[in-house]
């Protein structure tokens, strides 16, 4: 089964950098946004850059999740390849597999400009363990974007989830205090950030890499969406493979 899931994996990889603006649009515009937001306001401060960096990671990997599932998702579902592999003996384990292991390549493909851009041209710093902490961060943060980006791909088709995951982008980033340094949004934003997921997100990162203490309030909100979102995506999958295979 590992094997097999690779395969799909290598198969998804292959077919997106084969039109090569797939995968650098994905990473343009956390990286823009570094470019000419942190690094002229927040560059030579060490702990600014440092949370900066952090937030637009986070950015990266949300915008990442909820183009590279919830579009991708449905534009497979419209073609004839999708519909039969699922059908396959096999079953469609290692084609989901295969899927979320290919979103994950294009999701570090995605984040490393931001890291890049961040270590050469800002004061940004950290830790080797706090490094290491980072990773493992981003990938708990990313669990309910990965989750919703599944549920909006199975659950519409193409035209409805592009849209439907550009609506729900900037709310998400601006609401949940990614565009802001930490303490320092606007009073509404801080009011309603705890309850998103992205606050509880990008709180692990800055955590990880500096001198910040998580809210139990956006821990609790973290993990709800999580688990709101893996229900939401797991029934999305089920009612497409009932309405199309039963």
């Amino acid at each position: 089964m590992s094997s097999l899931a690779l395969t799909h994996a290598r198969f998804r990889i292959l077919e997106t950098i084969r039109i090569p603006i797939a995968v650098v649009g994905g990473a343009f515009f956390p990286a823009a946004s570094m470019l000419f937001f942190v690094v002229p306001f927040a560059g030579d401060d060490p702990i600014g850059a440092t949370f900066a960096t952090a937030s637009m990671v986070m950015f990266a990997v949300m915008t990442s999740s909820l183009f590279t599932y919830g579009v991708g998702v449905s534009e497979d579902r419209a073609q004839p390849w999708d519909p039969y592999t699922r059908t396959l003996p096999a079953g469609p384990a290692a084609a989901f597999a295969g899927r979320i292991l290919s979103g994950l390549a294009f999701m570090t493909l995605s984040l490393l400009p931001v890291v890049i851009i961040g270590w050469l041209f800002t004061a940004a710093t950290t830790s080797a363990t706090g490094l290491l902490l980072a990773v493992a961060a981003v990938v708990a943060g990313a669990l309910p974007f990965t989750f919703m980006g599944l549920a909006i791909g199975y659950a519409l088709p193409m035209k409805a989830a592009l849209a439907v995951a550009q609506i729900i982008f900037f709310p998400l980033a601006f609401g949940g205090g990614l565009l802001s340094a930490p303490s320092q949004a606007p009073s509404f934003v801080e009011t309603i950030a705890p309850y998103l997921p992205t606050r509880g997100a990008v709180e692990l990162v800055w955590a990880a890499v500096g001198d910040f203490h998580v809210s139990t309030t956006s821990m609790i909100s973290l993990a709800a969406w999580t688990l709101a979102m893996a229900a939401l995506a797991a029934w999305a999958f089920r009612r497409d493979e009932g309405a199309r295979f039963s």
